[in-house]
């Protein structure tokens, strides 16, 4: 069989066969890896998990309680977040005043300002009742610091 073939069809014909043979001597479990010597970790009783009986239902495990089922009340009282003192001030001059901006700025300290005020008014970083105020803030300093980078002599 070997004359009149490539080495490459003479390989294919091979494992044709054997997969031929492999095929009739057994079958593999349907809940089984080829190559594993066991179930895998979900697999439960006759080969049917758990997860499989409930298609539709893994995505709402991942919802919360159901809307007719209520939780379970807190014992401990979560205090209201208090709003710190700094993002009370809003307004352009409250905000130019910190930020300290001078003419004997450069790139390098205005930067550096810009990097210091985000590190204290970020919203990401208050909380969410704040979260306003905050970015406010962000939005009147950054703009006052671009001010002042475009002012900056080339």
């Amino acid at each position: 069989m070997l004359f009149a073939q490539s080495i490459f069809q003479s390989v294919l014909e091979r494992l044709k066969a054997e997969d031929e043979a492999a095929g009739e001597a057994e079958e593999p479990a349907a809940h089984r890896v080829h190559g594993f010597s066991t179930g895998l970790a979900f697999d439960v009783m006759e080969g049917v998990s758990a997860a499989s009986q409930r298609v539709g239902q893994a995505y709402f495990d991942n919802l919360g309680p159901e809307p007719g089922i209520e939780e379970p009340p807190r014992t401990v009282a979560e205090p209201e977040p208090v709003m710190p003192g700094h993002l009370a001030r809003t307004s352009p001059e409250e905000i130019a005043a910190e930020l300290a901006i001078s003419i004997a700025d450069t790139l390098q300290t205005l930067n550096e300002k810009r990097r210091t005020f985000a590190k204290a008014n970020h919203p990401d970083s208050v909380a969410q009742p704040f979260r306003d105020n905050a970015n406010r803030r962000m939005m009147i300093a950054n703009l006052l610091i671009d001010e002042a980078l475009r002012r900056l002599p080339r």
